[in-house]
């Protein structure tokens, strides 16, 4: 099988680094124009300028923050401008770390808006274009505590559920016009998050940040942690014309770190 993404249009959230970096090379690589959502403008310039360029692509930045209200309206001038895409990752930094009885409705709120309501509003915004096309895929990048919540993420533990519920009741009302939604749960993968969330149980505990790290690989069948580039290689699977019949799925990239059946 091969992955051809040629003549399509995709817009990656939170592509600066870590993993929606990975998604956007392996996105170009594979033929598709990538526009590079994040806050930094000068670290989306240097990924843009790192990605392959063949016949047709266009590379763009979008430099943005999902909690700021012109957001949206930057989308809809490049939909304007370019029609629209093919091709969307919500992929949204996840809450800080806490338990979630420390937790304030204020975080809730904060973290409800970033990650469902700015992917409905997106969705609204973007699927026009796609019934047109009669294709389309969102992927969201959410986590495995769909299927097992993870201690010390109480916020995130709860917002990626609701992700997972708008996804799959977006699924079936979009299957008719050739749009598939589907997750991916990714498990421990070396991003700068990982490294903060070890940091603060060391902070919280007084072990090192090495003896965590090592009691969570311990955790994984495969014995390691997952580099960017295995959850982008998913991503790049549900974005291709080869997943059509692939929507409403929660699927894990986790090493088989989680337990649950379903």
């Amino acid at each position: 099988m091969t992955t051809d993404l040629s003549g399509l249009r995709a817009l990656v959230a939170g592509a600066s680094k870590g993993i929606g970096r990975a998604i956007a090379v392996a996105f170009a690589e594979n033929g598709a124009s990538v526009t590079l959502l994040a806050r930094s403008e000068n670290l989306l310039k240097q990924v843009r300028d790192s990605l392959v360029v063949r016949q047709g692509q266009r590379h763009d930045i979008l430099a943005a923050d999902i909690r700021s209200t012109d957001v949206l309206q930057q989308v809809e001038k490049l939909v304007d401008n370019r029609d629209g895409f093919h091709i969307v990752v919500n992929n949204t930094a996840g809450p800080n770390a806490a338990d979630l009885v420390d937790s304030t409705s204020d975080g809730l709120n904060q973290a409800f808006h970033d990650h469902i309501l700015v992917s409905h509003e997106l969705m609204q915004l973007l699927s026009p274009f796609m019934k047109v096309e009669r294709f389309g895929r969102f992927i969201n990048i959410i986590s495995t505590s769909v299927k097992q919540p993870i201690e010390g993420l109480g916020v995130s533990n709860i917002v990626r559920g609701a992700m997972a519920s708008w996804s799959k009741t977006l699924a079936t009302e979009l299957a008719p016009f050739g749009i598939t939604v589907n997750n991916i749960l990714p498990g421990a993968t070396r991003t700068d998050r990982l490294e903060a969330i070890i940091a603060r149980q060391s902070k919280d505990s007084g072990v090192t940040e090495e003896d965590i790290r090592n009691k969570m690989i311990k955790l994984i069948p495969v014995g390691r942690f997952a580099d960017p580039s295995e959850i982008a290689n998913a991503a790049l699977f549900l974005a291709s014309r080869d997943a059509s019949y692939i929507t409403g799925t929660s699927i894990l990239v986790d090493g088989g770190r989680t337990r649950s059946l379903s």
